[in-house]
């Protein structure tokens, strides 16, 4: 597959559905062996064994808090919850049929990216997939969080990752999807409590720029609360034997 686009903005590219419609349309799931890396707070892996029958599932986490909460409520023996980072797998060669990463992979330190690419390469079975879900830098839900941590740079990196790791043979691109998924958000607080308190990454944000956030949000809030269309891309990749 040639002539990848980084950043596609025009909404006619993009259907409207949750992720976890383009997971069962895109994938292999059913009596597999999955690992899902930075899985944060597991909602997906869970569903990736309830939903869509997956037979097992690693979800690793670097956020040690967040970790510490999985581990606390782990309630589905299918799922195996593991603190570690992409850059570092845990498993011999070969161990797993799928990898996914959902808005995961910008989160890499920059300078691991290419070794984690290689890593997850390593622990797919032979024509094995990767399944890569991130955030595009575009649209008004964009623009609201781009004012509490612009990722810009952390996701142009993270495509350039993956197109090298396509070049240097460790894969080939078999899919590339764009869609939008709704967020609502009964109000600031809610919106908030769930992008102002992580403990994912260190946010250093004064009140003047809590207020700007805060502004942002509120031109968007109705009396039903705020609603966004939050813009996707999915790179699947077919580990190259």
């Amino acid at each position: 597959m040639t002539g990848q686009r980084m950043i596609e903005t025009d909404p006619a590219a993009y259907r409207i559905c949750d992720e976890l419609d383009v997971v069962s349309e895109l994938l292999e799931v059913k009596g597999c062996r999955l690992l899902e890396l930075g899985c944060g707070s597991g909602w997906m892996s869970r569903q990736l064994v309830r939903r869509l029958g997956a037979r097992q599932v690693t979800a690793t986490e670097v956020d040690r808090l967040q970790h510490e909460r999985n581990q606390a409520s782990a309630d589905l023996p299918e799922v195996e919850f593991r603190f570690g980072g992409a850059e570092s797998i845990a498993d011999p060669d070969g161990t797993y049929d799928g990898v996914l990463m959902f808005k995961s992979l910008h989160h890499v330190p920059r300078a691991q990216m290419d070794r984690a690419l290689a890593e997850i390469r390593r622990v797919l079975v032979p024509s094995g997939y990767l399944y890569v879900s991130e955030p595009v830098y575009w649209g008004e839900f964009n623009e609201v969080m781009r004012l509490i941590h612009d990722e810009r740079e952390v996701r142009a990196a993270a495509y350039a990752a993956i197109e090298r790791a396509v070049q240097s043979g460790l894969f080939v691109w078999e899919r590339q999807v764009f869609y939008q998924s709704l967020g609502s958000y009964p109000d600031w607080e809610s919106f908030a409590t769930r992008f102002l308190q992580v403990t994912h990454t260190a946010l250093d944000l004064d009140a003047q720029r809590i207020a700007q956030v805060r502004a942002a949000f509120e031109r968007h809030l109705t009396a039903e609360g705020a609603h966004f269309l939050k813009p996707h891309r999915v790179d699947l990749l077919r580990a190259v034997p």
